[in-house]
């Protein structure tokens, strides 16, 4: 049975504020629950409809009905189980391998998608600016379906970052070289801006390489999604390795 007290405390890691003095953050979903089984992260309590976990200890499991289910879960269609997991300790950048940076990106959809499409091209390290969305709200975890089991998330200066990086660095620009026809380095670094603004002038000054995602046809569309962007440059440098 869920207590009151539990449905208090998952209700209140919506919040990002709670979930950095908690060190903790909700999972939701049977598929989600299962790859952060599989991966490093620590599970503190999983609540579900159902035993579909056999590895799971039994003084971690608290079994619910539906409704209590209904009553705690973010979904439309809550899917057999919330699982409540410890933040583990950020690690420190690695400056030598291939690196997604994300200025100040604000949509938790955006960057879920993000964190999913570097898993699938086996990009293991996301470095974010302090300003960027937590990669722990809820929705981000459930846009990532288990992928941030797998991907290095940071937050950081991104200045600083990026200064002491020996790798070239590309941004993602309007007005860049036509991505297609650049030549890309295997081991880099690629930028990609906020929704609306872009990549700030500060972080632009610090990139080598400018470029950009032809547009074809009429060329209507003022830009692309930001989420849509990364899933074509990624494609792009992954080409070569």
């Amino acid at each position: 049975m869920l207590s009151k007290n539990q449905r208090q405390i998952i209700q209140k890691l919506q919040q990002k504020k709670f979930r950095m003095q908690q060190k903790s953050f909700v999972v939701e979903g049977k598929k989600n629950i299962s790859e952060f089984l599989q991966s490093s992260f620590v599970l503190e309590k999983l609540f579900c409809t159902q035993s579909f976990w056999s590895e799971v200890p039994s003084h971690k499991i608290c079994y619910i009905t539906p409704n209590e289910l209904r009553s705690i879960s973010t979904l439309t269609n809550p899917d057999q189980g919330v699982a409540i997991f410890q933040i583990p300790p950020q690690k420190a950048p690695i400056y030598t391998e291939f690196t997604l940076v994300l200025d100040d990106i604000r949509d938790p959809g955006n960057l879920g998608t993000i964190i999913r499409l570097c898993d699938w091209f086996n990009v293991t390290q996301i470095v974010c600016s302090e300003q960027s969305v937590d990669c722990y709200n809820p929705k981000v975890v459930q846009a990532t379906m288990g992928s941030l089991a797998r991907v290095s998330i940071i937050y950081t200066q991104l200045e600083q970052f990026l200064q002491k990086s020996p790798l070239p660095i590309y941004a993602s620009l309007l007005n860049g070289t036509n991505v297609y026809k650049a030549k890309l380095s295997e081991k880099a670094i690629l930028v990609l801006g906020n929704e609306a603004n872009g990549i700030s002038p500060t972080i632009q000054a610090l990139c080598q390489h400018q470029i950009t995602i032809p547009q074809f046809g009429k060329q209507t569309a003022e830009s692309l999604n930001v989420a849509t962007a990364s899933a074509i440059l990624l494609s792009e440098f992954c080409r070569g390795i």
